[in-house]
């Protein structure tokens, strides 16, 4: 079923609802650790049937189309109920705090290369390392955390503002944003080998060198522009926000 709808337009709207489902189980439902596992289940089939068919670029666009849909998602819901989400996102007050502070004083790691350089580099090697050894299965849920945390971040930080739409647009961080499509293709093509070896389709690696050593770029230029925006960044947020 998926495979004869997938070649249509329409798996855009498949990943999408079925993301947009996911968060409205996961609500209900109300276990933490389940909401990763549950945002994953309507992204990854459509992954597999885009590598079974070769189609690297088309595997990217989907895994795009599904974070956007968390982000959008995670930072509506804790627009409107950041007290829930909170609770519900694992990890999300924490950051929350963690932000909040650093665009209240422009102080924390946000604007310290010394410290979000090394907490940087070990999950960009630990969401590497799951995307290689589990065929992404493992890292996929490493991602949805990782946006519900930062989508947290947004909308709670939207429900504060005296200008929430701004506020919004900006608080999704630009190096922040280059780092979520360098994880995107960094999984989509490390997860290929595992993937077409229980799948039994043909994958090779070394075929997508170039798109890989482009996903690795990605983080360094978001290490480059955080060092270099952050501390700007956190007194417009501020700004606008009303603080």
């Amino acid at each position: 079923m998926i495979a004869a709808n997938y070649s249509r337009p329409r798996w855009t709207r498949w990943v999408v609802t079925g993301t947009l489902v996911s968060y409205a189980v996961a609500w209900v439902v109300g276990v933490p650790a389940l909401v990763p596992v549950l945002n994953t289940l309507p992204a990854f089939p459509f992954l597999v049937v885009a590598l079974r068919r070769g189609q690297l670029g088309r595997a990217v666009a989907m895994m795009s189309a599904w974070a956007a849909t968390m982000g959008v998602a995670a930072t509506a819901l804790s627009y409107l109920d950041p007290a829930g989400t909170g609770r519900l996102f694992i990890h999300a007050d924490a950051y929350r705090h963690e932000m909040f502070l650093w665009v209240q004083t422009g102080i924390g790691a946000e604007s310290n290369p010394a410290q979000f350089g090394p907490s940087h580099a070990l999950h960009a090697a630990v969401f590497c390392a799951l995307s290689w050894v589990s065929g992404s299965v493992l890292s996929m849920p490493m991602g949805a955390v990782l946006m519900n945390y930062m989508g947290h971040f947004v909308g709670a930080l939207a429900s504060t503002s005296r200008h929430p739409l701004p506020t919004v647009i900006l608080g999704w961080l630009p190096w922040s944003l280059v780092r979520i499509a360098s994880f995107i293709v960094l999984g989509v093509v490390l997860g290929g080998p595992v993937l077409s070896r229980v799948g039994g389709f043909q994958y090779r690696l070394g075929a997508h060198r170039r798109l890989l050593l482009l996903a690795l770029a990605g983080l360094l230029v978001d290490a480059a522009v955080k060092a270099a925006l952050a501390p700007a960044w956190a007194v417009m947020l501020r700004r606008i926000v009303g603080w």
